[in-house]
């Protein structure tokens, strides 16, 4: 983190002073925004938390309820949010309030005994390398308010307009701002209709979306057929797992799932209702006692004495997606630029049993920030929004199927020995399924197929470990400036920038020659698509990974790219060169060989290409297809 750039201040520095637009800006709603977020679930306060940090774009975020979320609903924290949670500055807050999900347990009908439980084994939650982060289990309601605060917190002092729900838009023509038309559901003034133009619209409003059903989409797919009951409880008792995550299996009474929960005492207990008629009412009024005599039953000879209920539901989601994310209908695709999307689960809805709504959720948003930031700055034109649905609506169905593949075979009961033509899974089965699904139940299976945003991987084999079109898998690198070991991928700040991280060639005679075109040339990408008197690094932020140690490397007698001077006070930058950690070699950690690497990072994390550190047209020939040229003089 860095802050007096602009001159000493007091205070927290995580809270930004406040633009002028900020202090400009009256109580009331404004007639015209430039993006109206509705609703401040998972999707929209990443969305907020992104669009905060611009307060020249004009944000306005509205919500139905009349106050923040407070409990209840997702907690699974998967690797590749905290990853994201990291851009923002938050992940070490997140972390050490969390729960850490470790291991995962199973227990099984004693083979002696079939009415009576026993453990038959357990997997590490998360394989070992996959990130640097642990899957973590924290409130849906602390998660959104760990990124409204953020956004309250920077310099457009960006907040929630609650008691305001949308009722309907009216696009108009191609290029006219969207028309929203919402009531106030709180207050003196409730049931009061007020309208708002937008240039963009993002529906972050559900399951039950209204800005889904302005804009004529419908959520597609299978019909719920099997119920779940969840609790949050408080309790005391004699099962020896308690404080671990568990899936237990009985013989003919139901599964349990159960995942401790923040703060050391509480726990989730999801229950298994077996299967129910779609649309069946009756499964919803299953109440808190219930769910707990059945979780009893399942757990015998153990038991749980439920002291307090901190929230609890029944649900059947199904697994159901929508065609697109955004406005543009199909016959209209790449004739016009969509105003309105949709994300989360107003276009994707699936079980909880994998743990992704909420991550995925995140991730639409954290997709779809940094466009709308490019677009609203001039830095692109508005056909890149087009890829938002191009992407995410694809990662969308391919969550769906895996939702529906693992929802099924985790309620599938346990194979009966005296009776295995009823069929079931055994113990061994379930264990090996959740080791296999490591990957994608951390969030890291997304993988982006090429396109203008991701490059062909015609040189992957110069940077085996930065997969193109994955998340950049961070190692761990020496900061040259100040000998500081840490995470390289932590460089990756919520801003809206691309990161050309440059790892270093045998004798570095590359590496110095690209930072100095990079420096130097009219033509680079530095100077080609950054606007007059704008930082050298304020579109493009590069980083040099020099072999050797931190000893080896005179940081100012490198080129300005690398040691950047930005800020009313035009103070330099520090923080661009690195240096091998003795101890975990990013080098060989990422299977990058004696002709380095240059690899390209996308504003959300995405490895966007790798290329030598010799391809100066084709480095800038990917950018033109992304950014909008400004021509910005070379600083010398």
């Amino acid at each position: 983190m860095q802050f007096y750039r602009d001159g000493y201040r007091p205070g927290d520095p995580d809270v930004q002073p406040p633009s002028p637009e900020a202090l400009a800006r009256p109580d009331s709603l404004p007639e015209e925004v430039d993006v109206l977020i509705v609703g401040t679930g998972p999707a929209g306060t990443v969305l907020a938390a992104q669009l905060a940090a611009f307060p020249g774009i004009r944000t306005r975020i509205i919500e139905r309820r009349d106050a923040p979320l407070e409990v209840g609903h997702a907690d699974g924290v998967a690797c590749r949010t905290v990853e994201m949670f990291q851009a923002f500055g938050l992940a070490d807050a997140l972390v050490r309030e969390a729960y850490w999900v470790n291991e995962v347990r199973f227990w099984g009908p004693s083979e002696t005994d079939r009415d009576r439980i026993v453990r038959t084994g357990w997997v590490e939650d998360t394989p070992a390398g996959l990130s640097e982060f642990p899957h973590v289990i924290v409130n849906q309601a602390r998660m959104q308010q760990y990124l409204l605060d953020h956004a309250a917190k920077q310099a457009s002092r960006l907040t929630v307009d609650y008691g305001l729900e949308l009722v309907d838009l009216h696009l108009g023509d191609d290029g006219d701002p969207v028309t929203a038309t919402m009531r106030r559901t709180a207050g003196e003034r409730t049931g009061e209709e007020v309208t708002m133009r937008a240039r963009y619209v993002v529906g972050c409003d559900g399951a039950r979306s209204n800005v889904r059903r302005a804009i004529g989409r419908e959520l597609v797919g299978d019909a719920a057929n099997h119920a779940w009951g969840v609790m949050d409880v408080l309790a005391t008792t004699d099962f020896p797992d308690w404080r671990t995550k568990n899936v237990i299996q009985s013989a003919g009474k139901g599964s349990l799932l159960m995942i401790p929960r923040e703060g050391g005492s509480m726990v989730r207990c999801y229950v298994d209702l077996g299967e129910v008629p779609a649309g069946d009412s009756e499964i919803r009024k299953t109440t808190a006692q219930q769910l707990t005599d059945v979780a009893n039953a399942i757990l015998h000879p153990y038991s749980i004495d439920v002291r307090s209920v901190a929230w609890s539901s029944v649900y059947e989601v199904g697994q159901r997606v929508t065609d697109r994310f955004d406005d543009v209908p199909a016959d209209q695709v790449g004739l016009r630029d969509p105003r309105v999307f949709i994300a989360g689960d107003a276009c994707h809805t699936h079980s909880a049993k994998a743990g992704q709504g909420m991550n995925v959720s995140m991730q639409d948003a954290f997709n779809l920030g940094w466009k709308l930031v490019a677009v609203l700055t001039g830095r692109a034109t508005p056909d890149l929004l087009a890829t938002y649905s191009e992407e995410r609506q694809s990662v969308a169905t391919d969550l769906i199927e895996f939702d529906r593949f693992w929802s099924a075979f985790i309620a599938q009961p346990t194979v009966d020995p005296d009776h295995p033509e009823r069929g079931g899974v055994t113990s061994e089965q379930m264990r090996e399924e959740f080791a296999r699904q490591g990957r994608y139940t951390a969030g890291l299976a997304t993988r982006y197929r090429p396109s203008t945003l991701t490059g062909e991987a015609t040189h992957q084999d110069l940077a085996t470990g930065f997969e193109i079109g994955t998340r950049f898998h961070s190692a761990r690198a020496i900061r040259v400036a100040d000998a500081r070991p840490m995470h390289l991928g932590h460089a990756h700040v919520a801003d809206g920038c691309w990161r050309l991280y440059a790892f270093g060639d045998a004798g570095g005679v590359e590496l110095r020659a690209l930072a100095d075109w990079l420096t130097d040339s009219p033509g680079a990408p530095t100077h080609l698509f950054r606007g007059p008197g704008e930082a050298i690094d304020a579109v493009l932020d590069v980083h040099g990974i020099v072999r050797g140690t931190h000893h080896d490397v005179d940081v100012t007698d490198l080129p300005e790219i690398l040691l950047p001077r930005s800020g009313p006070l035009g103070l330099q930058d520090w923080e661009k060169v690195w240096a091998v950690d003795p101890a975990d070699d990013i080098f060989a950690a990422r299977g990058i060989g004696d002709a380095g690497a240059l690899v390209i990072v996308r504003p959300d994390q995405y490895v966007a290409h790798v290329l030598p550190l010799t391809a100066r047209e084709e480095l800038t020939a990917f950018f033109q297809g992304i950014l909008v040229e400004q021509r910005s003089p070379a600083m010398r």
